[in-house]
């Protein structure tokens, strides 16, 4: 990078001293739409492989009706999530409880989401194991033998694998698994399109009967269905605290939700819209096949039967289709691959949600920051991944395989955490009335109040339904509370630590620190024709701001660089450490930086460099990344045209070869002005080609037979100016200069704007 001595390897060090440092961070990259849909709905999606089934066991036939009212719910809440992302790019539950609440409110809510997501895996896992163990039985029968797989025991031990696995994928990064994802959801749509077709020709054949309509009186509860409520006639005499209970028990199908606000901040530009995108995707998924497939297989599959199919219904209704048997199991072999794809993805969804839950937390200094530290090789979050799927595992292993135990747990986190959220959204409303990219729609203006009827009713529906499935789910209320009291504590515990411990950066990112001897754009990843934003002002980011707005990711890389200006010393040796380069300055600028990047979903590189000089460091490190384009904020000593007169000296000492650069400098109102550095041609006014016209014209006529162009003019004009400057006219062509400079400055102010 640099030439100079100071900066050299001193005498006696074991090896060179760093001048660059590469700063990397956790989730830097961005994904599209899709990845995100994809990764939502392989957890809301996969539910359709068992939440009918579940729901049917706990209270009749009636499940598909109020499946399909959750569905509708879930899109509601999905606008719930719409708003508070608009406000906090890294929101989610926590933040906005928080914001709304407090801290203490804020952490009880994550800790019941939390019991949430450690059982999203656990139940998908262990149900895409029932799909596989179900269909390895049902071709043992087709073959006469008589060896029939265990498929609890079978179930966990394949959770386990698939758990572990994506563990490992998350490991290596979010980008890696939203590809699996994305790929999930392409078999899964096969699937679906097959099975709808399959199931209207059966319908068509057999005659369309569809479930009772969702009356109190057609509801027939199970024992464990009414928890508590067992021991009174309410379900049956008070029709809302049956219809309560029977939507209470069918909540596990629009689980997934919070990974949506936790994917916003990897979500691509432009987020908001992109995120409308989503979510309008995940609405027309969870109608189609979550509500469709509880649907059909009441319609399809025999009452006396239906219930053998509970732990892998959809394998049921491809058992129940007109058709050759032979066909069928074909079928039934395409639906088991694609549950073992989904409901394994569903397992992936669980981690990257939690995971992005307990970064939240950890950012706000409640979590030691040892649980932020990103991975060395992928820079993810490993150490937050390994506790997750530490919990998870251990939830497989207590539940042995049984789904109907997982699934009587599962919904209390997830409910009390939506009905939270729905209630902090409500009240920053009122808390923080201002403008929002997004608002839940349905809202009346009285005056100057406003009453946000749309979200008030989420919000009592969501605690409607909370405080109902507290007396009906007993398992999941003791083992909700336990679980809840058990993370809130070790919250509680682990923010005095870490508060005492006086961990002051803990709202900062935490960034990888390469050292390097020198930069490049293969050191730092980027492709020839970036654009290089110097920062140093945590206050002033403007002109990245800018940058942002306008550059094109997917084309340009935008690098943003910090100079260290090293001044020399009396010995003339500096000796740079690593963490000399990057210390508490450098991780604010870069903070920021990249909470700038995640609002508009475009990713950064981030670079240290150290230079005697700032304006030979910026350009050097520009020469050697490739950059076509310097963007720098306005100095706030210097005017404009004397900041890049500056920059174009220091241009003039780089070593030969000298590459052009475009630079540009923003003002913090808006304005800019651009620059060339390097020969180029002037940029010349209408008066200026007119002269030279002029000129032409004049002197032509007078050279003939010999051809004059307009070039030659001024070629000519430019060396009778060299030549007086060398016969010692210097002073006198200066001050003749400065005059015509004087006039055509104030004849400008006087020109009528045109």
């Amino acid at each position: 990078m640099l030439a100079d001595p100071p900066l050299t390897k001193t005498q006696g060090s074991a090896h060179p001293i760093p001048k660059v440092v590469v700063a990397t961070t956790a989730m830097l990259s961005f994904i599209s739409f899709w990845r995100a849909a994809a990764i939502v709905l392989n957890d809301m999606g996969s539910s359709a492989f068992y939440a009918g089934a579940i729901a049917e066991e706990a209270f009749g036939k009636t499940a598909p009706w109020f499946i399909l009212a959750v569905m509708l719910l879930a899109y509601t809440v999905c606008a719930l999530y719409m708003e508070s992302c608009s406000m906090f790019v890294r929101g989610g539950v926590y933040r906005v409880v928080k914001e709304a609440m407090g801290g203490r409110m804020a952490k009880l809510s994550v800790s019941a989401l939390m019991f949430d997501f450690i059982l999203t895996g656990p139940i998908s896992g262990v149900s895409a194991g029932h799909y596989l163990v179900g269909f390895v039985n049902e071709l043992l029968r087709y073959g006469h033998l008589s060896i029939t797989i265990p498929e609890n025991f079978s179930a966990a031990l394949f959770a386990i694998a698939a758990t572990l696995y994506f563990w490992w994928e998350n490991i290596k990064g979010i980008h890696e698994s939203s590809g699996k994802a994305l790929r999930i959801m392409y078999v899964t749509t096969a699937m679906v399109v097959v099975m709808l077709v399959w199931c209207g020709y059966t319908l068509w054949i057999r005659g369309v009967h569809l479930p009772p309509w969702p009356e109190p009186s057609h509801l027939t509860f199970s024992k464990t269905a009414l928890g508590w409520l067992r021991y009174t006639n309410w379900p049956y005499t008070i029709g809302v605290v049956g219809i309560f209970i029977a939507l209470g028990h069918s909540v596990l199908a629009m689980s997934g939700e919070e990974t949506l606000a936790q994917i916003y901040r990897d979500l691509e530009h432009p987020k908001m819209r992109n995120l409308k995108k989503v979510s309008l995707i995940i609405l027309a998924y969870s109608l189609i096949f979550t509500a469709g497939v509880s649907f059909f297989a009441v319609m399809i599959i025999p009452d006396a039967t239906r219930s053998q199919y509970f732990g892998n219904l959809i394998s049921g209704l491809a058992m129940n289709f007109v058709g050759p048997y032979s066909l069928r199991l074909v079928f039934q072999a395409f639906v088991v691959l694609v549950g073992v794809l989904m409901l394994s993805g569903a397992v992936n969804t669980a981690i990257v949600g939690s995971n992005g839950v307990l970064n939240r937390v950890a950012e706000d200094g409640i979590l030691p920051d040892w649980f932020r530290q990103p991975h060395r090789r992928f820079g993810t979050s490993y150490r937050i991944v390994n506790l997750v799927t530490g919990l998870q595992i251990v939830t497989i292993v207590l539940s042995r395989g049984n789904i109907f135990l997982l699934g009587e747990a599962y919904a209390f986190g997830v409910m009390w955490s939506f009905a939270m959220n729905s209630a902090a959204v409500l009240a920053l409303r009122y808390k923080e009335p201002g403008a929002r990219e997004f608002r839940v729609p349905f809202n009346l203006k009285l005056g100057n109040v406003e009453i946000p009827i749309g979200l008030i009713l989420i919000t009592l529906t969501l605690l409607g339904l909370c405080t109902i499935n507290l007396f009906t789910k007993e398992i999941a209320t003791i083992s909700g509370i336990v679980f809840t009291a058990a993370f809130f504590a070790t919250f509680t515990v682990a923010e005095r630590i870490t508060r005492k411990r006086g961990n002051v950066g803990a709202d900062l990112d935490r960034f990888n620190v390469a050292s390097r001897t020198d930069l490049t754009a293969e050191t730092l990843g980027v492709r020839p024709g970036s654009v290089l934003v110097p920062v140093s002002n945590y206050h002033a980011l403007y002109h990245l701001g800018a940058v942002l707005d306008r550059v094109k990711t997917e084309r340009r890389d935008v690098v943003v660089l910090h100079v260290q200006v090293m001044r020399r010393t009396g010995s003339g040796e500096v000796e740079l450490e690593a963490d000399q380069l990057f210390g508490s300055i450098e991780q604010f600028l870069f903070t920021k930086a990249l909470s700038m990047a995640e609002q508009r979903g475009k990713p950064i590189r981030l670079a240290v460099v150290a230079a005697n000089e700032l304006e030979d460091g910026i350009l050097r490190a520009a020469a050697n990344l490739q950059s076509s384009t310097i963007v720098l904020g306005r100095s706030a000593k210097i005017g404009l045209a004397e900041q890049a007169r500056q920059f174009g000296l220091a241009w003039e000492g780089l070593p030969d070869p000298r590459p052009q650069f475009n630079l540009e400098i923003h003002t913090p109102g808006g304005d800019h002005e651009f620059f060339l550095l390097g020969p180029h041609a002037p940029n010349l006014t209408r008066n200026e080609v007119n002269l030279v016209h002029q000129l032409w014209l004049r002197l032509s006529e007078r050279l003939r037979p010999e051809e004059l162009h307009h070039h030659d003019v001024v070629h000519f004009a430019l060396n009778e100016l060299k030549l007086e400057l060398m016969n010692g006219k210097e002073g006198e062509l200066v001050q003749r200069l400065r005059e015509h400079v004087v006039q055509n400055k104030a004849q400008r102010q006087q020109s009528p704007p045109s």
